[in-house]
C-alpha cells in the first residue's frame, strides 16, 4: 500500500499538514460499476467534511 496518499481537500476530516491523508484505508468507487476510464469517473468515498 502507498505510504503517503496526497490529498488537497483540506475541508476532510482526514486532511493533514502537507496535503496527507490520515485515514486508515481509502475507499475509491467508480461511476461506471468495476470500471473507470480516467479520474473524473471515480470518487473518494473516505471524504468526510470537518468541523471547521
Amino acid at each position: 500500500m502507498a505510504q503517503d496518499v496526497l490529498c488537497e481537500v483540506n475541508n476532510c476530516s482526514f486532511w493533514a499538514k502537507g496535503n496527507k491523508c490520515s485515514a486508515d484505508s481509502i475507499y475509491v468507487v467508480s461511476h461506471k460499476g468495476k470500471t473507470a476510464d480516467n479520474s473524473q469517473e471515480t470518487d473518494c468515498k473516505t471524504f468526510e467534511p470537518s468541523d471547521l
